[in-house]
């Protein structure tokens, strides 16, 4: 079993669903990005979902994008990213670390060398959004032979025709997006998602963490009676925005704030909760 499968086994055991975090490795810059990413489970992240990243992200919102820049910017790159995972694999070896992003930054490393320095870095599986099922022997498949978790996104768009061929090569959890657009624009509409998920339940056994536009606590306590996971990003790099000085710069709030703010998105989920379990 990965970590990621072993988190939601216990997740389950304590009758809850499990908090998803979202930052980008780098922003605002390498130092303060570390310190959220070793803060994150003890203030309340079951799983953490580490941002690679990239100039161009088609899929997310002004927010991520504007984390990437500022990471980028302050010279992040992938084999930083990977060192940072390293680092924080030496104080935590059980929280669940996801890398999410977008191909060309592992194309360009190239792919069997990201997947080998990946795995000794302590990465337990990838998400990679701009990968379709079709070009699964590009780097789904090599991805799971290595060891490591390929968790698909499953859409409001995705229909009974299409979603065999989402679910055939996933693992881990399968990650519903639950608005048809880029990430943090807008709420989802809580009763759609629900029947969404619902539907995905029926054609597997995996978890399922449901994500884009979940900002806020009742948000996150209304999606859990019925996903096994709830991930927040955009909330979280805007937090981490708000913190910043004139310069950009992170400031003794950056990191005291955000994971404040996550302190308080996991304390709804606490308490058992026996549909987020089933």
């Amino acid at each position: 079993m990965t970590r990621i499968d072993k988190r939601f086994v216990e997740l389950k055991r304590q009758g809850r669903a499990g908090l998803v975090t979202f930052i980008t490795a780098g922003d605002p810059d390498y130092a303060t990005s570390l310190a959220l990413l070793r803060g994150l489970p003890a203030a309340g992240a079951d799983i953490i979902e580490l941002g690679m990243p990239f100039s161009d992200p088609m899929a997310d919102g002004p927010a991520i994008q504007a984390s990437s820049q500022r990471a980028l910017k302050a010279g992040q790159t992938m084999r930083k990213t990977l060192a940072m995972v390293k680092a924080f694999r030496e104080k935590d070896d059980a929280t669940p670390i996801v890398l999410m992003g977008y191909y060309n930054p592992i194309y360009v490393y190239p792919v069997d060398g990201f997947l080998k320095d990946a795995v000794a870095a302590g990465v337990d599986g990838l998400i990679v959004v701009d990968v379709p099922p079709e070009e699964d022997v590009e780097l789904c498949l090599p991805s799971l032979k290595a060891g490591l978790n390929f968790i698909r996104l499953a859409t409001p768009t995705t229909d009974a025709r299409r979603l065999p061929q989402v679910l055939a090569n996933t693992s881990g959890f399968v990650y519903y997006v639950s608005i048809a657009g880029i990430t943090g624009t807008v709420a989802p509409d809580l009763a759609d998602v629900r029947a969404h998920v619902g539907r995905i339940k029926t054609k597997t056994s995996l978890p399922i963490a449901v994500g884009f536009g979940v900002k806020a606590p009742e948000q996150v306590r209304a999606i859990a009676e019925y996903a096994q996971g709830v991930v927040v990003g955009s909330a979280l790099v805007s937090a981490i925005a708000r913190s910043l000085d004139a310069e950009g710069k992170a400031t003794r709030a950056t990191v005291t704030g955000v994971l404040g703010l996550v302190g308080q998105l996991a304390g709804g989920l606490r308490q058992p909760a026996a549909a987020a379990a089933s």
